[in-house]
């Protein structure tokens, strides 16, 4: 019979650290939550965190944006007045561009989508000055953001006596031999006037968004560029136009959004869709039917129709200011 000595452990040994040993049970895992089954969960949970999180704000904008949208182009299908509520097929959309005040509104967004480099050039440029700390830097920052805090009814109601006939700005112009101008009452100058109080009013917040580009330009760059002798065109051309690439696309689609959505005020204050209705955009548009004419179903297809040019433009715009950044 062997003495005690010599019987076999009940389970396997492992050395210690000094070169005894110690026993384990035969089942003991390493340790909870490193199995299979526990790997696959988080994994799961890895891969659906980020939906979960996401999941309010799309809630939030299908149900305040998106099911309000389809609502709107369903409603732009039934008819107004006698009609109401019945189907009436395209009739809208017929009746719409039949309109000369309509086809003059898409007109004046064809002028915006000209002007539009213009609107984002002068933030841009400004910015630039800013950036390269041109003498009085700091006062500029602010005075060019204070018109972006200012109501457009005020803004409005300052340039309707500046630029009235009568008003401070033709009387600069007279000094000089210039006759005077009928900036509000010309239709080929109205919209003009109009839009470039607009930009004005406007691009400070353009000029922030730019800045806050300019933060993440590698400054080396510029002290290169500098130490070999390039120009301030030849800076902005080759250095900062192609490091602020994606900002250039976010400030051109939202000033392009910004003239197509919230110029009503101006346009109500300064010239009310005058003279000779040369000031309509589609958003007034939209107004005057749906307040004054009573014809919200036509008021639906004029939204509808802004929408898709909303659309189209950015996009557009996206895709060639991409293709040339790539060219670049």
């Amino acid at each position: 019979m062997p003495d005690a000595g010599s019987l076999p452990s009940s389970g396997p040994t492992m050395v210690g650290p000094v070169g005894g040993t110690e026993t384990r049970a035969a089942g003991d895992r390493s340790g909870p939550g490193s199995g299979p089954q526990a790997r696959s969960r988080r994994r799961n949970a890895e891969r659906w965190a980020p939906y979960i999180l996401v999941a309010p704000a799309v809630l939030i904008i299908a149900g305040l944006r998106l099911y309000p949208l389809l609502l709107g182009v369903n409603f732009s299908f039934t008819g107004d007045g006698d009609r109401n509520g019945q189907s009436v097929g395209l009739d809208n959309y017929v009746a719409l561009f039949d309109d000369p005040l309509f086809q003059q509104a898409l007109r004046n967004v064809g002028l915006l989508v000209l002007l539009l480099p213009v609107a984002v050039a002068i933030p841009g440029l400004l910015a630039t000055f800013i950036y390269l700390r041109v003498p009085g830097h700091r006062l500029f920052r602010s005075v060019y953001f204070f018109p972006a805090v200012l109501s457009p009814v005020i803004v409005g109601a300052i340039f309707n006596l500046l630029l009235a006939y009568d008003g401070p700005l033709n009387d600069v112009l007279g000094t000089v031999g210039v006759a005077p101008i009928d900036w509000l009452g010309d239709p080929d100058i109205a919209v003009f006037a109009v839009v470039g109080v607009h930009i004005w009013a406007t691009f400070g917040m353009a000029l922030v968004v730019f800045l806050a580009g300019f933060a993440t330009l590698d400054p080396t760059l510029l002290d290169a560029a500098r130490v070999d002798g390039a120009s301030l065109q030849q800076v902005i051309r080759h250095v900062i136009v192609p490091g602020l690439s994606r900002t250039i696309q976010f400030v051109f689609v939202t000033t392009m959004l910004g003239m197509l959505t919230s110029m009503f005020g101006l346009l109500y204050v300064m010239t009310n869709g005058g003279p000779e209705g040369s000031t309509y955009l589609p958003e007034y548009y939209i107004w005057i039917q749906q307040g004054q004419m009573n014809r919200p179903a036509l008021a639906s297809a004029a939204s509808t129709v802004l929408f898709v040019i909303m659309l189209v433009v950015g996009l557009a715009q996206i895709s060639i200011l991409r293709r040339s950044g790539k060219e670049d």
